[in-house]
């Protein structure tokens, strides 16, 4: 059997029924594959807005450890029958479509009949775990850490983890260089209140070292009993020292849109694209259209990702029918998949009269909108690259309980450029400190305020990034 999920991963709550297709299919770049999600990545399928499904869309998108993109079914292989067992790996026939690449095994053997003849050392490893080694050694040549092989007992862990109810501490978080890295905390979680911010990188969870540890492993130790405490140690650009913050684990509530209004210019952010995104962001928009505000404002700092068709349906709104929102390349074997506007255009949006707010806590399915938006040129991109996160991963089920995750293909905005190698590059790029985000100042928002009343605005330098970093220093050594 498999499934195919994003590779978001988050570090929520909530309950999601292994029986149901709907729940497997949930986390956005998280843990249980979904469609974009926010534990694992898989690209999210097609949601329905009634009300009906409410529950059940809220429970997912609340999981901890679910991807936030969802997951999709249907596509890719299926893997079924004794050929699918991990000593087959090594010894079935090839099929003919990949036996041109597969390489002769003798050197792999003689190397085994080495080990087994000259090994001095205390040989305690069975011959399943030696295989297993040897697979895992296999799938980590890929570099890609949302890549992974299970064996069977942490794959019946991992699966467990999916289904059941867990709390969390409400943060998302994904690999960037290898290492696990906060993609943003939700907003008025346990996690941002203690102070987590997007970029962090998680050093240990509760003293165990996250060097060379997979993505679902590590939300898996983050997770836990609601009340109890989970101890992050932190590294954060800027700081001398690591942190270590204390996060009490808790369910996790977090809002799907959020207005205001600013002189003539109205705000609309996203903070993630879930089930219910598309009929808020609806309602909010005929809001904006009944404010007669002049300019429009769309904020996507810190918002993880979520269901794919929900970021195309929204794109919709500002693109014509059939413009391009995003490609999604696979492998040499499945044709790629372009994704186009349905066709619901409000008005004529131009980088005059649109901004988009992004950060590095904006991923997946937040950067297909703002890519899209950005490559058609409809939008002022504007505030700080982007977290970089698009692929999606397909959860292979083999017959002895042992699972392979394996990204099967990745996104592109409609001029090529890679969201997971590159992420997205703002128009103007405007820094947001910790300290003015603990102080409530949001100089990104404001610049978006002043850009779209005839303002000019540039982008900072590298020389103002230092400065604001060594006035932070300066203010924290006071």
């Amino acid at each position: 059997m498999s499934e195919q999920s994003n590779e978001n991963t988050t570090a929520q709550e909530g309950t999601v029924d292994q029986n149901n297709n709907e729940s497997k299919a949930l986390e956005e770049n998280a843990v249980p594959y979904t469609n974009e999600t926010d534990s694992g990545a898989v690209q999210p399928a097609e949601s329905s807005g009634s009300m009906s499904s409410l529950g059940l869309v809220l429970a997912m998108v609340l999981a901890f450890g679910a991807f936030f993109s969802g997951v999709e079914f249907g596509k890719g292989s299926t893997v079924t029958g004794q050929e699918a067992s991990i000593f087959s790996l090594l010894k079935s026939e090839p099929t003919e479509t990949f036996a041109s690449t597969r390489p002769e095994m003798d050197e792999f053997w003689e190397i085994w009949d080495l080990m087994e003849e000259k090994f001095a050392g205390t040989d305690d490893t069975d011959v399943r775990t030696r295989l297993e080694g040897a697979i895992d050694g296999l799938v980590d040549s890929y570099d890609d850490p949302y890549t992974v092989y299970l064996p069977p007992a942490e794959a019946k862990s991992f699966n467990q983890n999916i289904s059941g109810n867990f709390s969390g501490v409400g943060m998302e978080v994904g690999m960037r260089n290898n290492l696990v890295t906060v993609v943003s905390p939700l907003p008025d979680t346990p996690a941002e209140k203690a102070g987590v911010m997007a970029g962090d990188v998680i050093v240990s969870i509760n003293g165990s070292s996250t060097e060379d540890m997979w993505i679902d492993e590590a939300v898996s130790l983050i997770r836990g009993e609601q009340g109890s405490v989970v101890n992050l140690e932190m590294y954060r650009e800027g700081e001398m020292d690591f942190l270590t913050i204390p996060i009490t684990r808790d369910k996790i509530e977090i809002p799907t849109v959020k207005t205001e209004e600013i002189g003539d210019t109205f705000i609309l952010a996203i903070y993630s694209f879930n089930g219910i995104v598309e009929e808020e962001v609806r309602s909010a928009l005929k809001e904006y259209i009944e404010s007669e505000a002049e300019t429009l404002v769309i904020d996507l700092r810190g918002n993880p990702g979520g269901y794919l068709g929900s970021a195309v349906s929204i794109a919709s709104y500002f693109l014509p029918a059939g413009k391009v929102v995003m490609e999604e390349r696979f492998g040499d074997s499945l044709e790629n998949e372009v994704l186009r506007s349905r066709g619901n255009q409000l008005q004529i949006f131009t980088p005059e009269n649109l901004v988009v707010l992004v950060d590095g806590g904006s991923a997946s399915a937040s950067e297909i909108l703002a890519g899209a938006l950005k490559d058609h040129g409809v939008a002022t991109i504007m505030g700080a690259q982007t977290f970089g996160k698009g692929s999606v991963q397909e959860l292979v089920k083999l017959d002895d309980g042992s699972s392979l995750k394996v990204t099967v293909a990745r996104w592109y905005t409609p001029n090529g450029v890679s969201i997971s190698k590159e992420g997205l590059t703002p128009d103007i790029f405007i820094s947001r400190t910790p300290t003015q985000r603990l102080a409530g100042e949001d100089p990104q928002k404001d610049a978006a305020v002043r850009f779209l009343s005839g303002e000019e605005v540039v982008s900072e330098t590298f020389e103002d990034e230092v400065k604001n970093t060594e006035a932070e220093s300066e203010v924290e050594a006071e």
